[in-house]
């Protein structure tokens, strides 16, 4: 299994041609786009293609017909979720109806708390929900390229509930989560990716091995903040359905040996809640690289 390498495709220009689209077209325009988008896509992105082909046919199992069916479909719904997202955080909510799972959960973080999430459906609409509570909401990016987008987007985005924090070489991006904790603030961030020299844990998820980072889990631990895990996935054109586990505190050990239990065991949970959602949604899946350690080279012949 590879690590992920801490880029996704696109960049700012992409985010400006949604923008754009959204803006002088509307989104259903935008959805007729992409249909001509996801086939460019298929064609021109190998690597990712591969990956999502293991992930239906030998993870989930599915033939070959349906696996490439499934790969439109799942590309697909990526292209809207990112439009979705843009027009989320642009004010544009109205355009949207929700199912909050967990609301109660939430509520319970007054003093601030972590939640974590995962590549899987449109997790960013939880800040639609937090802005219900009146509580801000700090969005911690891994992509590099990410400091670009984020001036951009701060821009055009009106729901000023939302931070974007980038994690930095130099650990300043600590300093950021710290003081969103101190004034009481939520910090989000996905759970299923990890560089090169994070700390990981094998699990077994969806019947095959794969690695978590610790780091999500350690963060609440250390800065003694409740953890939540959370996922928001598209259920119909406009519709989504926010979903969020109960609160977990992960005490922080300085005995290593018992730190290291506590800490697999939080993240234990969070595969857990992952593929129960994951089997609920498998079209949403959005992790385009060798995510399992048993990952090959996919067959393309029937059983």
């Amino acid at each position: 299994m590879s690590s992920w390498k801490g880029k996704t495709r696109g960049g700012v220009l992409g985010y400006k041609i949604f923008v754009w689209t959204l803006k002088h077209l509307g989104l259903s325009f935008g959805y007729f786009l992409l249909l001509f988008v996801v086939t460019y896509f298929i064609f021109s992105s190998r690597k990712a293609f591969r990956s999502i082909y293991y992930y239906f046919r030998s993870v989930l199992g599915y033939g070959v017909f349906r696996s490439l069916v499934s790969i439109y479909r799942n590309y697909y719904y990526l292209g809207q979720v990112l439009l979705d997202k843009i027009a989320l955080l642009a004010g544009l909510q109205s355009r949207f109806t929700f199912d909050f799972e967990g609301e109660e959960y939430l509520r319970q973080m007054d003093k601030g708390g972590l939640l974590i999430s995962g590549h899987i459906g449109n997790w960013e609409i939880a800040g639609q929900l937090l802005n219900r509570l009146e509580k801000n909401i700090n969005i911690i990016l891994f992509d590099a390229e990410h400091e670009q987008i984020k001036g951009y987007l701060s821009d055009v985005f009106t729901n000023r509930r939302v931070n974007f924090i980038i994690i930095k070489e130099d650990y300043s991006h600590l300093q950021e989560i710290r003081q969103a904790l101190e004034r009481c603030e939520i910090i989000a961030m996905h759970g299923d990716r990890f560089i090169e020299g994070n700390k990981l844990f094998r699990m077994n998820f969806l019947g095959k091995p794969a690695l978590f980072p610790t780091g999500p889990v350690n963060l609440a631990a250390r800065f003694g903040v409740p953890v939540s895990y959370v996922f928001a996935v598209k259920e119909t054109r406009k519709h989504y359905h926010f979903y969020a586990t109960p609160l977990r505190n992960v005490e922080f050990s300085t005995n290593l040996k018992k730190r290291e239990v506590i800490l697999k065991e939080a993240v234990e949970a969070y595969v857990t809640a992952l593929e129960k959602i994951v089997k609920r949604y498998p079209l949403q899946w959005f992790n385009y690289y060798n995510f399992w350690e048993t990952q090959a080279k996919p067959s393309f012949h029937q059983k």
